[in-house]
């Protein structure tokens, strides 16, 4: 997992935010958090979702079975950067919970199928993380 998503890290920042393959034209960012337990810097590509001053994330880890390692991260050491295109910003992450949690999931989900695809592979709910401007 570690080469690919150096990968499209390496091509997300030589193309501005742009990266192929089965990312074509999706919305990209790259998190940037702080290990939980190594305190350790650590970046991970992920689809986005725009929501109001904000980015909606989801920890769906392709229908896996536990939570992905960056999920965890964001729970210890809620600020967070990203970039996004050419540009970087500060955030805290949280977790969306309730009406906030199924709206945002149900349009990522009506917006890429795949996500409805990795809900249907495991027996967890997919957290959705909102990370919102440091600040607000």
């Amino acid at each position: 997992m570690s080469d690919w998503n150096d990968k499209i890290i390496e091509e997300f920042r030589a193309n501005e935010g742009q990266v192929g393959g089965q990312f074509a034209g999706a919305p990209l960012l790259l998190l940037h958090t702080v290990g939980a337990r190594s305190g350790q810097p650590r970046v991970n590509p992920m689809m986005y979702q725009k929501i109001d001053d904000g980015y909606a994330v989801f920890a769906s880890k392709a229908g896996g079975p536990t939570n992905p390692d960056w999920y965890h991260n964001v729970l210890a050491h809620p600020s967070v950067r990203a970039e996004i295109g050419a540009g970087e910003v500060d955030l805290v992450a949280r977790v969306a919970t309730g009406e906030e949690r199924e709206r945002i999931w149900s349009a990522q989900k009506a917006a890429y199928p795949g996500f409805a695809d990795y809900e249907r592979k495991t027996d967890r709910q997919i957290p959705v993380v909102i990370l919102e401007p440091a600040g607000a």
